[in-house]
């Protein structure tokens, strides 16, 4: 990939290292996947795209397990908090509870180059401390009491006490990755380059040899956010962090051995997901839906969830906080349903794994998922 250049544009008084009419080449890390086409290059209206998702999921699927295995997957609890249950089960829950409850998982995915170099990816590191700034969140936390705020949020390790536990220094990490960038504030991740009031310092990068992995589209339309966008983002958090520590791709990559980004946009512009093969076929993991029965709904015991599904003839329930594409989010989510395997646990439901994953609480009635994961476990734990 060519040297980028440093870009910077305005969006009221904030400046960003990039900007909307940057130009990325194909990235230097991984190998392109060629299988996906972008769809907006489809002629056609979405359900014309939706046909092509479909087709071309079910042949990526076929090629993908030729790409091998990753050494080991560990899934690592950060935390679990209240979520609109209008978001996260769009139209379709009959529950009266206002809320429902998620927890967000870091994955860590270990694999070795063809070179025989090891390599470390952490997906959805989520800086939970900072990220509870985020508008909506923070607005949230300033209307609830205290009392009931420490029954609905728990906290379960932070990222450095994981990698802590997994013996796994902070140089080691080579990257950064989520399934997009609301709610993250990355700045003690990747440093920044100026004094920060907020923090009291000039962070320096807890993850010096980091590289985040990002779509362009979605950098591109955190420069000047839509006002649908803004209680997601923290926008002045990426003011001062250094371009060189994004790795901005625009599609899908095989990026080891099993472990591949899709490009799944319609959540946010440019939404991405995880595809790993594992000992127990190819799982898939985003936000784009909550709860692996959202991918079933006609399994589902939430209450409304298969009455809806079968009433509307929709095959998914998709998680809708922002409805920026909400068409190319179901044909997104439609070449994840295609992509994973079955469950050997229940083959009802598939290897699809929610980056926040619907977690019953008594606090939050029929709102208790039918079937969950937990975690994503392959390969030896350290």
């Amino acid at each position: 990939m060519s040297s980028k250049p440093t870009l910077w544009i305005l969006e009221s008084d904030m400046r960003f290292p990039w900007g909307t009419s940057d130009v990325v080449d194909p990235p230097t890390v991984g190998t392109r996947i060629d299988t996906f086409t972008d769809p907006a290059r489809v002629e056609g209206g979405p359900g014309a795209r939706l046909q092509v998702a479909r087709r071309q999921a079910q042949a990526f699927r076929r090629e993908f397990p030729g790409t091998g295995t990753p050494d080991s997957i560990t899934t690592c609890d950060l935390v679990t908090l209240p979520y609109p249950t209008r978001f996260g089960l769009f139209r379709a829950s009959r529950s009266l509870a206002p809320f429902l409850s998620i927890t967000n998982r870091m994955l860590v995915i270990r694999w070795r180059d063809s070179d025989g170099r090891r390599r470390i990816l952490l997906f959805e590191p989520s800086d939970v401390e900072l990220g509870r700034y985020t508008p909506y969140f923070d607005n949230l936390s300033q209307h609830t009491p205290a009392v009931i705020e420490r029954r609905m949020v728990r906290e379960h390790g932070t990222v450095l006490d994981h990698l802590s536990r997994l013996g796994i220094a902070r140089e080691e990490v080579d990257y950064l990755m989520f399934d997009h960038l609301h709610t993250q504030d990355l700045r003690r991740w990747i440093g920044t380059t100026a004094h920060q009031d907020d923090l009291g310092t000039t962070p320096t990068a807890i993850f010096p040899n980091a590289k985040v992995i990002v779509q362009q589209d979605e950098l591109a339309a955190m420069a000047e956010l839509h006002p649908l966008q803004k209680p997601w983002y923290q926008p002045a958090t990426y003011r001062a962090v250094p371009a060189e520590a994004f790795l901005p791709i625009d599609g899908s990559i095989v990026l080891g051995p099993g472990v591949a980004v899709v490009k799944t946009p319609g959540h946010v512009f440019g939404n991405q997901s995880l595809v790993v093969n594992t000992a127990t076929g190819i799982w898939v993991s985003s936000e784009n839906v909550i709860a692996t029965e959202a991918l079933t709904p006609e399994h589902s015991r939430l209450p409304g969830l298969a009455r809806w599904a079968r009433q509307w003839q929709q095959e998914i329930v998709l998680n809708a906080n922002t409805i920026e594409t909400t068409a190319d989010q179901y044909n997104s989510i439609i070449l994840e349903k295609t992509l994973a395997d079955r469950s050997q646990s229940d083959s009802r439901f598939l290897q699809f794994f929610p980056s926040s994953e619907l977690t019953g609480m008594w606090t939050n009635p029929g709102t208790r998922p039918t079937f969950s994961h937990g975690h994503i476990t392959h390969g030896p734990q350290l």
